[in-house]
């Protein structure tokens, strides 16, 4: 305490100036309407200031949180889409049923496990069999294809990537409706192989490879990526075409899992034209 009155004493003359300055100041603001809406002015300005860069810190530690909600809300979308239902013959007389029967069901997810630079790579999400996902479901980003589940435990699942030596697509151009196999050779995460094309169709570069829907495993029309280099060796009657893919494969975070609800029907039919041969 005996310190502290020995500073006051010491810079008196400093505190006494610091207040007369103070009294100054709101006597000029009290008496003076130019000044007092200049002060206001500023000290407006500057909270505005400090509000802003309070948000913007507000706002990137919840982009995590906003970008769940897209890829939520993008799901959701997703499945209303025309795309996403198949129309019903209505060559038969039915009772309580409507036109359009929904086809496909998207899942949002989140990728917690990536590889790119390996053989065969996968990824993990954090859905599971709890959320409804099971084996050879689709996988799917806003840009294209991601692959295809492999395994699902009861919050997470495994997921085989299109950079996976035992990943086969079935695709097709999109302008042509030329039906071919996407493959990844490696080691470029970014471009891939299509396959099975003959050499008497008309190809060029920059087309459009989509999924052809023939699978049941992806709908139909999904982005693979675009035809960057092909050739026709001579004695071969198929190109060899090399695609870049549409999805940055190392930069994967909210995806979508794809369920058709009609694959069951589907790999029935299937499997029972096969006993059948």
């Amino acid at each position: 305490m005996r310190n502290l009155l020995r500073f006051i004493r010491r810079n008196y003359f400093f505190f006494l100036f610091v207040i007369l300055e103070i009294l100054a100041f709101i006597i000029l603001v009290n008496h003076s309407y130019y000044q007092r809406s200049v002060i206001i002015k500023s000290s407006n300005k500057a909270t505005g200031r400090i509000y802003e860069g309070f948000n913007k810190v507000v706002e990137y530690f919840s982009l995590s949180k906003t970008n769940k909600m897209l890829a939520e809300e993008n799901a959701r979308l997703h499945a209303l889409l025309k795309e996403s239902y198949m129309a019903r013959n209505m060559d038969s007389y039915t009772i309580n049923d409507t036109v359009y029967a929904q086809q496909y069901r998207y899942i949002s997810a989140k990728v917690v496990s990536n590889s790119v630079n390996k053989r065969n790579n996968y990824l993990i999400l954090n859905k599971g069999s709890r959320q409804g996902i099971t084996k050879e479901m689709a996988v799917i980003a806003p840009e294209g294809i991601v692959g295809i589940v492999r395994e699902a435990s009861g919050d997470f699942c495994s997921v085989l990537s299109v950079l996976n030596s035992q990943t086969h697509i079935s695709a097709k151009i999109r302008k042509s409706n030329q039906n071919g196999t996407v493959v990844w050779d490696g080691p470029d995460q970014h471009y891939g192989t299509l396959k099975d094309i003959p050499g008497h169709v008309r190809i060029n570069i920059g087309d459009t490879v989509v999924t052809s829907g023939y699978s049941y495993i992806f709908p139909e029309g999904i982005d693979i990526g675009t035809i960057d280099d092909y050739k026709l060796v001579e004695g071969n009657n198929f190109y060899q075409i090399r695609i870049r893919f549409s999805v940055d494969y190392n930069r994967l975070s909210y995806v979508e899992v794809v369920t058709n609800l009609f694959k069951g029907e589907f790999d029935e039919i299937k499997g029972s034209s096969r006993n059948e041969e």
